[in-house]
């Protein structure tokens, strides 16, 4: 049985989250109270009769109120059924989701509490720091479209893991005068070489132009660095598998994220891709 769990910061996207789920052909159940998850993982798994439900994602986060403590006690018990809940963490920066409550005119489920959105979305990120820390995919929505969360969901969840595919592999260049991103679990600096940026025709492009990659590989580090990352990921990789790790992030990033990182995210996607990993590839402000 695949079990989902939604959860995350208000405002960040777990209803078009959830919706995504619902398109995949998940039973999707929205704003559910932690203690009643086993029982629905009970019924869903069918015992003594046909299972109703083989793919399953929850929403469960702060609206529960009190019921939310029961969040890690209800995990224990769905792992005690044999199942492991893969917990899908939803996160943006204080700043959009402001603005987001400001456009959607939507209450903060803990506003009454603390009496202001800041002070509500402090409380919120206190509530649900273990939660974040012990997740097996972060994705940070500040940046992101509906359509680009749709395609991360997709690429990772629309289908049951095998083989070397166990681990979901997302590749993000980033520039760093942009911050980093808050989901990346490794974070590689590529500023060391040569820049594209002052080079009058080459400025225009991207990292994914073939003059671009060019002109940044006649550097001798470019190789040098490429094969050392390659060599990490190879002894890596394996070892995440090995712990059971289901979800990764690499970040690459250089000054603006246009050109050095973009094109080091390209070839590193297409690594991991040729040695058989799902590997997603994206650009977080090579539009910028």
């Amino acid at each position: 049985m695949q079990l989902v769990i939604i959860t995350g910061m208000s405002g960040a996207g777990k209803a078009s989250a959830a919706k995504v789920f619902e398109d995949m052909a998940y039973t999707v159940v929205d704003n559910l109270p932690p203690p009643l998850l086993p029982e629905l993982v009970e019924k869903c798994l069918g015992v003594g009769e046909q299972p109703p439900g083989q793919r399953l994602a929850v929403v469960a986060d702060a609206r529960a109120g009190a019921f939310f403590a029961g969040f890690e006690p209800a995990l224990a018990l769905v792992r005690a059924y044999g199942v492991r809940p893969l917990i899908l963490f939803l996160d943006a920066s204080d700043a959009v989701l402001v603005q987001r409550f400001k456009e959607t005119r939507r209450r903060h489920p803990l506003f009454d509490a603390h009496g202001g959105i800041l002070g509500s979305l402090r409380a919120e990120r206190a509530l649900l720091e273990g939660i974040k820390e012990t997740a097996d995919k972060v994705v940070d929505t500040s940046e992101l479209t509906a359509n680009e969360l749709r395609n991360l969901l997709v690429a990772d969840f629309s289908s049951a893991p095998d083989k070397n595919q166990g681990l979901a592999i997302t590749v993000t260049s980033f520039g760093f005068k942009f911050g980093l991103p808050l989901d990346a679990d490794l974070v590689f600096d590529v500023r060391f070489l040569v820049n594209p940026h002052y080079v009058d025709e080459l400025r225009p492009l991207d990292g994914r132009n073939q003059l671009v990659e060019e002109y940044v590989m006649r550097d001798p580090d470019s190789g040098v660095f490429l094969g050392k990352l390659y060599d990490l990921m190879d002894f890596s990789i394996p070892q995440y598998i090995a712990e059971g790790k289901a979800y990764l992030t690499v970040a690459i990033g250089c000054t603006g994220g246009r050109h050095r990182s973009v094109m080091v995210a390209e070839k590193l996607g297409h690594f991991l891709r040729a040695h058989g990993y799902r590997a997603l590839v994206q650009h977080r402000d090579v539009h910028k």
